[in-house]
């Protein structure tokens, strides 16, 4: 067993000597998810005040809306959801490189048959050159999506990880 391994299992048994949540429901109580990205430097329950049985909270590389969609229509439409908070962060790996970029180290890491199977299936990275209008364009997303409901309230968001402030984008 790896050490991250024993450490999960010990910090479970440490966690669920006092675990008294066990009967909450499964719809989320405040009825809305949090798109955020997957980046170790967030912790979206502390940063943004959610306590356990509050929201669905959803990461990924980037906080891709594109990528979250599958989730988010779960999350809506079989968990009833209606309000999304989208959030993306200073300091994103996504605003680093290109997809060619990431096709070359997948090439140099995995070889040729790996980068085929990206191509087979038009894989798409989905970095972005600016974090603001990523904001605005993932909104944008969300919002002309016909598998998100008009009635959803929308708003996108920057996390400062060097401060831990959140302000509004859109």
């Amino acid at each position: 067993m790896s050490a991250i391994q024993k450490n999960v299992e010990a910090s479970s048994e440490q966690y669920s000597s006092t675990f008294t949540k066990g009967d909450l429901v499964l719809p989320p109580a405040k009825k809305y998810l949090v798109l955020t990205c997957m980046d170790a430097r967030i912790d979206p329950a502390q940063a943004f005040g959610i306590d356990l049985g509050d929201a669905h909270i959803i990461r990924n590389a980037g906080a891709s809306a594109v990528d979250a969609l599958r989730s988010i229509v779960i999350s809506e439409q079989l968990l009833g959801t209606t309000e999304i908070v989208l959030v993306k962060h200073t300091g994103c790996g996504m605003l680093t490189f290109k997809n060619e970029d990431a096709y070359g180290v997948v090439e140099k890491s995995l070889g040729a048959e790996a980068v085929e199977e990206l191509k087979a299936k038009r894989f798409d990275f989905l970095p972005f050159p600016h974090l603001e209008n990523a904001v605005e364009d993932d909104v944008k997303f969300l919002k002309a999506s016909k598998l998100v409901p008009d009635s959803a309230t929308i708003s996108g968001w920057v996390y400062e990880v060097e401060t831990g402030k959140t302000r509004r984008v859109v």
